[in-house]
């Protein structure tokens, strides 16, 4: 691996963290988002809108620029994995001040805190692709955090009471949903002529399709995850949303999850996770 001066390894992390901040940007306003804040209001989130989404995601630029200077070049072992996980708890502080108190990216905070670790062990070098970042990062999920505290929060419980993986999983077995669903179809939605926004919704579409969303079934439980699941796999199968068929499938899952009040708030944090690889392993900018 090359040695790089003080200078490059900081405009890296700079870069590493402006990315993540603007994939969680990129993931809020994208419309139209069934259940989810977007450009078009709240969706099921009464205490929630567009500009605090907005503003949340801003708070944590210093939190994702620390994890990245803190991981540069680094082997996963298990003072990493508690130095990370004390600036995910700082940044989690921030991002409620920033909020008033809302959970806003909680959830985005773990996915995207890792794979901006992940990425800086790898010295930030575009040449590492989708994979190899996210299974690094699966390396340190699995590590343990002694300093964790014991919080029970409505993800556990509800992966507790369904009996489903839930976020630590997802990260731990190397983001399946993110690397063999979201980025292939985000991929083959582009070479199909989708404009950026139809194929960001159709590899949303791709993770609800499958993902065991905990901030759907802490809503609406296992039948609105089955309706968001179902749902979703319609409309990829009417064509996605470059064609009118998917987007008509697509408006009516929207209205059936705004009357379940159901969100999946999980999927759109491995959205932003998606957005976020893509981004850093192909220079080219978008």
């Amino acid at each position: 691996m090359k040695l790089r001066s003080p200078t490059w390894v900081g405009d890296r992390a700079n870069y590493l963290a402006r990315t993540a901040v603007c994939c969680l940007i990129d993931e809020a306003r994208l419309t139209p988002k069934p259940g989810l804040v977007d450009g078009r209001g709240q969706g099921v989130h009464h205490d929630l809108s567009l500009a605090l989404m907005e503003r949340s995601a801003y708070s944590l630029g210093a939190t994702f620029h620390a994890l990245a200077r803190q991981s540069w070049q680094r082997p996963a072992d298990i003072a990493l994995r508690e130095t990370i996980g004390r600036l995910g708890r700082e940044g989690e502080q921030h991002m409620m001040q920033a909020t008033l108190g809302v959970n806003t990216h909680r959830g985005a905070i773990w996915a995207l805190g890792l794979l901006v670790s992940a990425a800086a062990m790898h010295a930030g070098d575009s040449d590492s692709d989708e994979d190899e970042i996210a299974q690094t990062a699966a390396l340190l999920a699995r590590l343990p955090d002694s300093k964790m505290p014991k919080v029970f929060s409505k993800g556990l419980k509800a992966c507790h009471r369904w009996q489903v993986p839930g976020a630590r999983e997802e990260a731990q077995q190397g983001f399946p949903h993110v690397v063999t669903q979201a980025l292939p179809q985000l991929k083959r939605s582009r070479q199909s002529g989708a404009n950026e926004s139809q194929a960001r919704i159709d590899a949303l579409m791709s993770i609800m399709a499958s993902l065991s969303d905990t901030c759907v079934l802490s809503r609406a439980g296992m039948v609105g995850l089955e309706t968001v699941q179902n749902g979703a796999r319609a409309v990829l199968l009417a064509g996605g949303c470059a064609h009118a068929a998917g987007r008509k499938v697509l408006e009516r899952l929207d209205k059936r999850m705004l009357a379940l009040n159901a969100s999946p708030g999980g999927a759109a944090d491995l959205l932003a996770a998606t957005l976020f690889l893509d981004r850093i392993c192909q220079p080219v900018s978008r």
